[in-house]
């Protein structure tokens, strides 16, 4: 962690339980520096990563103060019919094209992605026929791919076997067949109020009936909320995003999360963990996941290498546990199997330290890209448009002001040909459409700028109009 994050949190923390108050000022960046002994620009970073978040904000000649930190009215939505896969569909064909600046692009660079070491191994696999003519392919998967998953989990105090493990075709597909496992038609399921699409496409292919909470504005998933809802709902399953989540970004605590699974116990629900975006992080120590809080089995935890090793290796998992059986029973009726050629070169190229070394590089290229991306629009969007900053992924999450849709702002970046991602595709409720997603996983060239130029340009006119 950076000197900047380390204070940030640090600072944070004073606000979070209350020794600073709503209000209250803050020292003065050169009263910061003398009591800290960090540099200028260290504590004026540590500010910057505070005021992104929402938590303090500036006034002109008179320094920083404590934002009010006012938890969002608990309102449960009940979606008892969703209709979004054709508004998903029609956003993902308009956004397709090579000649679009990918800025509303799910996945990261491909240039970022796609490592030397991988590629030399698929090509010394492809020249030996056994390794996809002779490897059994059925569900649940490869056993050493498996094995090697296990470890991972085993490394961060989650004892795993191989056998809780089953390789499905991504992450979205693990969601899938791990909610249809769990649920029928017409069973209640909780989400976040704003989340991944691919959490309301699920509801709407399999029937079900959606509650949603909202965010806490400080923790991310608003504790009190979410047992208001469990207890007035007949909930059967949670899908929930906890590390870096898509599309705000924010990385739920570890104290939170450990209420979480308390109240998962007490009330035994099962819990769905979306984490696809969980080695990139920024801290040096990787976050934990809902798994490592799970002590009877209450979670599902899913995840990926498409976000790290690209869309082509489209292979992810799903920690199964008791339903590994009915998960692959489910897979065998839809997907049928995963790539075993792929299997085979994931295992060789995870055997050794290539993956770590290629994570290393690539966290550290979208953090330098993420900061850029932030800085570049904090200097030219008006005060009035709040940019959230997590230290992990490559997406920052842009609130307007109220009276500018992000609809419109999508349809006219894609006149000009650059895209961005609204937030009705994450939030299918009529409120709260004046949010946009934005990619920052490629540099920042001419290009790039011209487009994040137009942006600018475009929300200024939305908000003079």
């Amino acid at each position: 962690m950076y000197k900047s994050e380390q204070l940030a949190h640090s600072l944070k923390l004073l606000i979070e339980n209350g020794t600073w108050k709503a209000n209250q000022k803050l020292p003065s960046l050169r009263q910061q520096v003398e009591q800290s002994g960090l540099s200028l620009i260290t504590v004026m970073n540590a500010y910057q990563e505070l005021e992104a978040q929402g938590l303090i904000y500036s006034k002109e000649k008179s320094g920083y103060f404590v934002a009010a930190q006012q938890t969002k009215e608990t309102v449960h939505a009940i979606n008892e019919k969703i209709e979004i896969n054709s508004i998903v569909f029609k956003y993902l064909k308009s956004i397709q094209s090579e000649n679009i600046i990918p800025l509303g692009s799910a996945f990261p660079n491909s240039q970022l992605l796609y490592s030397a070491k991988l590629i030399q191994t698929l090509g010394q696999l492809a020249r030996q026929r056994r390794s996809y003519e002779q490897t059994p392919s059925l569900p649940p998967g490869n056993y050493e791919l498996r094995k090697i998953i296990a470890q991972k989990y085993a490394m961060q105090g989650i004892p795993t076997d191989p056998s809780d493990i089953v390789i499905t075709s991504g992450g979205l597909d693990a969601l899938n067949l791990s909610l249809q496992a769990l649920t029928h038609a017409g069973d209640y399921i909780l989400l976040q109020q704003t989340i991944f699409y691919g959490a309301w496409q699920a509801a709407e292919r399999l029937g079900l009936k959606v509650i949603t909470i909202p965010e806490h504005p400080v923790h991310g998933i608003d504790l009190d909320a979410f047992e208001q809802a469990i207890l007035k709902y007949p909930i059967k399953v949670c899908m929930l995003m906890l590390n870096s989540q898509n599309p705000i970004g924010f990385t739920v605590s570890d104290e939170i999360k450990l209420e979480l699974a308390k109240l998962l116990n007490k009330h035994q629900i099962y819990l769905i963990e979306d984490d696809v975006y969980e080695e990139l992080h920024y801290d040096q120590k990787k976050p934990l996941s809902m798994k490592y809080f799970d002590q009877q089995n209450w979670v599902l935890h899913c995840s990926s290498f498409s976000k790290t090793l690209g869309a082509g290796f489209r292979i992810g998992w799903v920690y199964a546990g008791k339903f590994s059986e009915h998960i692959q029973h489910s897979q065998l009726m839809s997907t049928l199997s995963v790539n075993s050629f792929i299997q085979n070169a994931l295992v060789e190229y995870l055997s050794h330290r290539h993956y770590e070394k290629h994570l290393k590089t690539l966290r550290s290229t979208l953090q330098r890209f993420k900061k850029q991306y932030f800085n570049y629009l904090k200097n030219h969007l008006p005060d009035s448009c709040q940019i959230h900053y997590y230290p992990s992924g490559y997406f920052l999450w842009i609130e307007l002001p109220e009276q500018v849709n992000s609809n419109v702002i999508y349809h006219t970046m894609l006149e000009h040909g650059v895209s961005i991602t609204p937030s009705h595709l994450f939030n299918i409720t009529d409120q709260n459409h004046h949010f946009i997603r934005i990619n920052c996983s490629f540099e920042i060239n001419e290009r790039i700028q011209n487009a994040l130029n137009l942006l600018v340009e475009i929300i200024q006119n939305q908000m003079n109009g």
